[in-house]
């Protein structure tokens, strides 16, 4: 079953679909579609970019496990899964130890350059014709629903 909004106008009535946790999981879906297939002809995963965007975006190299808590707080994924990630990049000279920590390689700066010039153009066709009013209202939901969602995470973590 479908639920809709209906907004009426002096020249018509239109129906859309109300937002939920499956349009909102379609949307998410679609877009990382689009940046997975991207990221496969650079050789490297959704979670390896993610990972690596961490760490180049950073103000100052990371420990291991200052980049694994960021990755985590953002994909909710396994610890295990990102330090093998992180092993992964390190194996491809994405980053480089440095002591104690973590930073990216020019290789590494390279690629995330890279992904990002090829992606810019798909992301203004996905996200150009959506007024701004519309975007910032979604906006405002996602973060409410972002927050929302991770405090029942955080208690069901407990």
């Amino acid at each position: 079953m479908t639920i809709t909004a209906s907004t009426t106008t002096a020249s018509a009535t239109t129906s859309a679909p109300l937002a939920d946790s499956r349009a909102l999981g379609l949307a998410h879906y679609a877009a990382r579609g689009v940046l997975e297939h991207v990221l496969a002809r650079h050789g490297i995963t959704f979670q390896q970019q993610i990972t690596l965007r961490a760490a180049v975006t950073a103000d100052a190299p990371h420990t291991p496990d200052d980049l694994i808590a960021q990755v985590q707080a953002s994909l909710k994924a396994d610890t295990a899964d990102i330090r093998a990630t992180l092993d992964e990049l390190l194996n491809k000279h994405l980053l480089v130890a440095d002591g104690a920590h973590l930073r990216p390689t020019d290789a590494g700066r390279d690629l995330l350059a890279a992904v990002g010039a090829e992606v810019a153009p798909i992301t203004a066709r996905v996200w150009g014709g959506i007024p701004a009013e519309d975007l910032a209202v979604a906006g405002r939901v996602l973060a409410l629903v972002t927050e929302q969602a991770n405090a029942e995470l955080a208690a069901l973590t407990v």
